[in-house]
């Protein structure tokens, strides 16, 4: 049985075709008075019956496989003026069809036009050709920018460019040069045609010749459309990179940070006589909505079976009635580095006030307290392993400052001969063999006699697609599930080696998706509405964390930042308050700034200037006053 239109598609259908037929009749027109040698009645019927069709087919095959507009017939599924967008679509392909037959015909000719005043007209076409340059740039970087890196913030970008934060891999860059910069190099040649063209056109028919573009209208027309190109092109990019977010940052002043901030140097911690290890996991990229739909994830398959076992051994902090949840993005928080620093200081990482705030080993957030910091003072022993350079994105100046971390990175195993000389995946070394060199570290550190603080970040989870081991089956048709199915399989594995180990009774185990995934083709069928959260698991805490209550896990709004005071937490530490820097402690019943405030409101206030950042944590008053005392 073949189901009956709507009345909306029926009316659609009818608008459609008439808009389409309307088009190719004016163009008939415009054939036969402009092109037409003859005008017999035969030879105008013949010019609106073929200007109809050949206009109406090259716009429908433009639509099916250029475009490739989805259900072009179902009307419902498209806007109300989408006959009308149709309309001007006919007629823009079929002024091209009939200019190509005037200039096919003799109609139509072109003609080499010197200009009068040289100079001008070079400067003319050069200051042409630099705002088309400016404008595709523009448009083509914020889409590349916003398809390659979702939920890039302006803040994150600022902070990248005002410091020295490292780079990024082979395979973003082979994105960018294959699509801003060969896009803005292949749309400026082809402007430039235009705009540098010494051709004036003229028009012939029945010995009547005049000149329709002159040289001076084209260089003149090439001016306007570049510097509306360029006006067009910088409004796209700061609607599409949310770039009203730096006027905010730069001009409006809030004290909402000094107003809800507990200075850690002034806050009295107490540890136990036994002091607890810490194991603090970055899962990168690991988020909860590759879980299963019942389990409060987005999948029809659940991706996290290994870590769903291990959640349900220990503790997780959901925004969820039920189901595994967790903390959505902040601000300050969207990528690895901002992350880090928010866990470890209990504080968002903020646009810098002047250029290169984080830009050396000895300038890195100098007045912020971290967490290395803290357990430095204890005696606990640190390391931190990444598979990547500790360069990137800055973290070696945030473990070299804030600390006293043995950094293991690729150039470390490199220079150590962990790795073959001239070995490089991904990112530098896959997360297998992190894991494998982890628990020696781990071994090392459990015979030394002193509490231990080990960090590491994983990356087989990093966008685009991920990386997937050579070790690893390929279940799914999409090649960055396969690399989530094998990275989360792999740090339950390695997880379940430190649970098997005698050091593990005396040591906590902190787990957090790092950020948000950026690997935006990989979310482009989500729905809009479901609320994507980082994966976050604490295994064996301190027995007063244990003993917290059902509700503490559930219905929880929290952010990166509120991690500080709940690892500290976690270890057995007691403290004043529930409070470490901006963060909450989510064992405790005290309302994290997301639950008191909004979370909305809280982003937004944290989006602002501080002056008190500013003035206390991108600065180091006591290095500086002892440096005058020294001179």
């Amino acid at each position: 049985m073949v189901k009956s239109l709507s009345q909306s598609d029926e009316r659609g259908i009818y608008m459609f075709w008439f808009m389409g037929i309307l088009a190719g009749i004016l163009l008939s027109v415009a054939d036969i008075f402009l092109l037409a040698r003859k005008k017999t009645a035969s030879s105008c019927i013949l010019a609106v019956v073929r200007d109809v069709i050949v206009s109406n087919a090259a716009a429908l095959g433009l639509m099916s496989f250029v475009l490739k507009i989805p259900n072009m017939f179902v009307f419902s599924q498209h806007s109300g003026s989408y006959p009308f967008k149709y309309f001007a679509f006919v007629l823009a392909i079929g002024l091209v069809f009939l200019f190509g037959r005037g200039i096919a015909e003799g109609v139509i000719f072109f003609e080499h036009a010197k200009p009068k005043h040289k100079v001008g007209a070079w400067i003319l076409r050069i200051f042409s050709a630099l705002f088309a340059a400016l404008s595709a740039a523009a448009v083509t970087a914020s889409i590349w920018a916003a398809e390659t890196f979702a939920g890039l913030t302006p803040d994150q970008m600022l902070i990248n460019l005002n410091g020295n934060t490292g780079g990024t891999s082979d395979e973003v860059m082979i994105t960018m040069f294959q699509g801003p910069i060969l896009t803005t190099a292949v749309v400026t040649i082809l402007f430039c045609v235009f705009a540098f063209s010494t051709r004036k056109i003229k028009y012939k028919l029945h010995e009547k010749q005049f000149t329709v573009f002159s040289g001076l209208a084209r260089r003149l027309v090439a001016l306007f459309l570049s510097i509306l190109m360029l006006a067009s092109g910088i409004m796209f990019g700061v609607e599409k990179l949310s770039l009203k977010k730096l006027y905010t940052a730069y001009m409006d002043e809030s004290p909402y940070i000094e107003e809800n901030f507990a200075d850690p140097n002034k806050i009295n911690m107490t540890f136990p006589e036994k002091k607890r290890n810490l194991i603090h996991i970055y899962l990168e990229s690991m988020e909860n909505s590759y879980f299963s739909k019942e389990l409060g994830g987005y999948m029809d398959v659940n991706l996290m079976p290994e870590l769903e076992k291990l959640s349900r051994e220990g503790y997780n902090f959901s925004d969820l009635p039920e189901g595994f949840g967790g903390n959505p993005n902040s601000t300050g928080a969207n990528w690895s580095i901002a992350s880090m620093v928010n866990m470890c200081s209990g504080l968002p990482m903020k646009v810098p006030a002047s250029p290169n705030s984080y830009g050396s080993a000895d300038n890195f957030l100098p007045g912020a307290t971290t967490l290395g910091d803290i357990l430095k003072e204890q005696g606990y022993n640190q390391t931190v392993m990444f598979g990547a350079e500790a360069a990137f994105g800055g973290l070696e100046y945030l473990f070299r400052q804030h600390g006293d971390y043995k950094i293991m990175d690729w150039k470390y195993a490199h220079d150590n001969g962990m790795i073959p000389e001239d070995y490089y995946v991904w990112w530098g070394y896959e997360d297998d063999k992190l894991y494998e060199f982890a628990k020696d570290e781990l071994t090392r550190l459990a015979n030394e006699d002193k509490p231990f603080y080990f960090v590491m970040e994983t990356a087989d989870t990093h966008f685009p697609d991920g990386y997937l081991s050579e070790k690893a089956t390929a279940p799914f048709e999409k090649p960055y599930a396969n690399a989530i199915f094998y990275s989360q399989a792999e740090a339950a594995k390695f997880i379940r080696w430190i649970q098997s180990q005698p050091f593990y009774e005396n040591t906590t185990i902190v787990i957090n998706g790092d950020h948000l995934s950026m690997d935006q083709a990989f979310f482009k069928d989500f729905d809009p509405n479901y609320r994507r959260t980082c994966f976050n698991l604490i295994l064996n805490p301190a027995p007063k964390c244990a003993a917290a209550p059902e509700q503490r896990f559930h219905n929880r709004e929290w952010a990166t930042f509120d991690m500080l005071p709940t690892m500290l937490a976690s270890i057995g530490v007691e403290f004043d308050g529930d409070k470490v820097g901006i963060g909450t402690n989510l064992f405790s019943d005290t309302p994290t700034l997301f639950e008191r405030d909004g979370t909305d409101f809280v982003n937004a206030e944290l989006e602002k200037r501080s002056n008190f950042y500013n003035e206390n944590i991108l600065v180091d008053w006591s290095k500086i006053i002892s440096k005058k005392d020294d001179d």
